[in-house]
């Protein structure tokens, strides 16, 4: 795996449920080639077309019986129920050289996987909420090193956890700075998720139903009297800052984020199924949702997740941390976007230069120690995080 594979696969390792992050790393792993750029849009564009047409594996550098060793873990994985089905996509220099589908849909009726599956996206959803950002970074909307609180007010006064007594009540400080736009953007600013860590923070989290709010300003105002987990720009912690970012776009666009991605995203690169929902036409080729049960077996799970819905309706408090569904191919439109500059088959999205920003790693030193991560992605040299997704460097 590549480098800028990593990147775009790092965002899935806050995922909860051991079977879920299979089944969709399986599908980003080779969907999502690569992460690396942006440029802004104005105005409607046609639909980029995307050539899927399998050429031969050594026309571009790989070896067909080599491949069979793909297509035997895979197979090995289905069979074995470590996940019901699996879609891959594996292509270099534009061409795609293996596109294939494993397994089952749904377990119960044995619907067999297909290429059109919509999956949940889970925290594939980061960077193409990162792009969406991007896109309003280009139209001056936003700056790095502009404080949070410049766009949400609500977090003008935000506390910072520092211990507790011992009767348990929370002694607070105030921050030694605003938490920034770029520490936002990089999971430093202070936040937390509330469902991996076990700070008294976390359990105030959890307390609020953070992610369980009925729209993205009322998650807002329950974080606005919520500590900071630590001092901005000192740690590296995965958050709900994806979701506060989502927030952002609503304000800036004064669309919806479903609204504002479609139209700037979704349409443009021809992402025909993704969305925050699927329509009633489209439910039959919905995944169905596994986890893990007491055995390690596949369980089915519709509520599985930090953020349980059920899919069917354009949500009210659409997660830009996690809310997304797609078909492996509407990835792998996404992430060939990013790998070509920001562009695909003259469908410009972003700025060359903003994906290079994007991309790039934001986090100093004192960051990359080891003693910072998720899963077995650890923040260490040469492996850092840039805006919504993970840098090797």
């Amino acid at each position: 795996m590549g480098c800028r594979e990593e990147k775009l696969l790092y965002t899935l390792n806050g995922l909860r449920y051991k079977a879920c992050m299979r089944k969709i790393l399986l599908h980003a792993v080779l969907s999502a080639l690569s992460i690396g750029s942006l440029v802004a849009q104005s105005g409607k564009q046609a639909p980029a077309t995307l050539d899927m047409t399998v050429v031969k594996p050594e026309s571009v550098g790989f070896s067909s019986e080599r491949l069979e060793h793909l297509h035997a873990l895979m197979q090995e994985a289905v069979d074995k129920k470590y996940q019901a089905g699996i879609v891959t996509i594996l292509a270099r220099h534009g061409k795609v050289v293996d596109y294939r589908a494993y397994g089952e849909r749904d377990m119960t009726s044995h619907a067999a996987m297909t290429k059109d599956t919509i999956f949940r996206d889970y925290s594939m959803t980061k960077p193409v909420t990162a792009v969406a950002m991007m896109i309003l970074y280009e139209e001056g909307k936003w700056l790095p090193s502009d404080p949070i609180s410049k766009y949400i007010p609500e977090f003008a006064h935000l506390k910072v956890y520092k211990s507790a007594d011992g009767t348990g009540n929370l002694i607070l400080t105030d921050p030694d700075h605003a938490p920034t736009m770029r520490e936002l953007m990089t999971h430093t600013a202070g936040f937390t998720y509330g469902f991996f860590g076990d700070t008294p923070v976390d359990a105030m989290y959890r307390d609020a139903k953070v992610l369980q709010s009925a729209n993205l300003h009322e998650m807002v105002e329950k974080l606005a009297k919520i500590p900071l987990v630590y001092q901005p720009g000192t740690q590296w912690r995965y958050s709900v800052s994806m979701d506060i970012q989502g927030y952002i776009v609503e304000k800036l666009s004064g669309q919806t984020l479903p609204e504002f991605m479609k139209q700037h995203i979704y349409d443009p690169l021809g992402m025909k199924d993704a969305g925050f929902f699927v329509a009633e036409d489209k439910r039959a080729r919905f995944m169905t949702q596994y986890r893990s049960g007491t055995n390690g077996e596949l369980v089915a799970d519709a509520n599985a997740g930090p953020n349980p819905r059920d899919y069917d309706h354009q949500p009210v408090m659409p997660s830009g941390g996690g809310g997304m569904v797609s078909t492996a191919e509407d990835y792998y439109r996404f992430a060939s976007m990013l790998a070509k500059g920001g562009e695909l088959d003259g469908a410009r999205v972003l700025a060359p230069a903003s994906v290079k920003l994007m991309s790039s790693n934001h986090l100093p030193p004192s960051l990359l120690t080891g003693e910072f991560g998720i899963g077995a992605q650890t923040m260490r040299p040469g492996f850092g995080y840039g805006y919504n997704c993970a840098v090797i460097f």
